[in-house]
């Protein structure tokens, strides 16, 4: 009877999921239809960039060779960096030329203030007027008519607009690991629900958001998100709930530089910010993983149940919600490149997202929490 039960909330929940999560499981949402705006508004690119010396040779020329109508510059927040970051910008910039270069140091971020909220935040206050501001990490290559492109789709009816980056598959870990990432975050934050005004779930993606100056300063600026360490999901928030419009879709020209060879470095990432996410709540942790075993891990385990004892409705209820599964999966898997048979291995990655979740319950309790680059943010929300 267990067994049943099992497979029977499978299918109900992936049916439910596959109907009613806002199309979540489709990939096309893009940049809207463009029209060039008769006036192109001066924008700032501000890069918040804390040791990050190995991927600006790749990343920092995208920017300055934007390709953008109106006024535009770049500003590299050096976040306390100790391999040259700064320095290293400037000669990039000298070298490739394109945009003006500003590179700034704020200092050690004050009590209370995550590491890149204050950056960022002295990036803003260092571009001075400028109507829009572009938030990209140090991270993220951009294609030559990005900018523009963000900025027709803003000037169009949006406040907020952002695109998650394609993201590095080169390794055996980051194929298995990193279309999971983009998939889960699509199912706990539906693009069409965001792009929505009347819907009040709100996302950002961190590597690439342009937002309206007026609107941010209206919202309450980076000062209202100052400990946030999951901050473009914080800042879309922020946001929306000051009335402002906002867009969130998949990037064609944009893309992350960041490697992660190992599953080690991959599972650092994860569980650096999935027990924030869940407000480092027991009860949320505890709730989070049960659905996840319902809904990713009974399946496949309903599915070989009824092969073992030869009940052919267990057989039945495994293999429909298990195929539901993978057939969500699908057009993740195909956005990446990857084989679309591999959506039937998306169980065995959901349990590796089960034991980071898990790993980052233990470590916030042990005391290390969320850390980034030698700064730790245990009682950051």
């Amino acid at each position: 009877m267990g067994w049943l039960t099992a497979g029977a909330v499978s299918v109900a929940a992936w049916l439910w999921l596959l109907l009613c999560r806002s199309w979540f499981w489709r990939t096309d949402q893009r940049l809207p239809a463009l029209v060039e705006p008769s006036h192109w508004p001066s924008v700032a690119i501000v890069v918040p960039a804390r040791d990050e010396a190995a991927t600006l040779p790749a990343t920092l020329p995208t920017l300055l060779a934007q390709q953008y109508p109106g006024r535009a510059r770049v500003i590299v927040v050096d976040d306390g960096s100790t391999d040259g970051t700064g320095e290293l910008a400037r000669r990039l910039a000298g070298t490739t030329g394109g945009l003006p270069l500003t590179v700034v140091s704020p200092g050690p971020p004050p009590p209370g203030w995550a590491g890149k909220p204050w950056a960022v935040a002295h990036g803003v206050a260092e571009a001075g007027e400028d109507g829009y501001l572009l938030l990209t990490d140090a991270d993220i290559a951009h294609g030559p008519r990005s900018l523009a492109t963000l900025v027709a789709a803003a000037t169009g009816g949006h406040d907020l607009v952002s695109q998650m980056a394609t993201l590095r598959t080169e390794t055996r870990w980051e194929r298995i690991i990193v279309p999971a990432f983009v998939y889960f975050f699509a199912l706990l934050y539906p693009f069409r629900r965001v792009n929505r005004p009347s819907a009040r779930t709100a996302a950002a993606a961190g590597g690439c958001v342009l937002v309206r100056r007026e609107v941010l300063a209206r919202a309450g600026g980076f000062e209202a998100i100052r400990g946030a360490v999951i901050d473009d999901v914080a800042l879309a928030r922020l946001v929306k709930r000051a009335g402002g419009r906002i867009w969130l879709g998949l990037a064609d020209t944009v893309r992350s530089v960041r490697a992660y060879p190992g599953l080690a470095d991959l599972w650092a990432m994860v569980a650096r910010s999935a027990y924030t996410q869940l407000r480092h709540s027991p009860v949320l942790l505890a709730g989070t993983v049960l659905g996840l075993a319902v809904v990713f891990l009974a399946p496949p385990a309903v599915t070989v149940a009824g092969a073992v004892t030869g009940d052919a409705v267990l057989l039945g209820l495994g293999a429909v919600a298990w195929l539901l599964m993978a057939g969500t999966f699908a057009p993740t898997l195909r956005h990446y490149g990857r084989p679309v048979p591999a959506a039937l291995l998306l169980p065995a990655t959901a349990l590796l997202y089960v034991l980071m979740t898990l790993d980052s319950a233990r470590r916030h309790h042990a005391g290390s929490g969320a850390s980034w680059k030698g700064r730790s943010y245990s009682g950051s929300r």
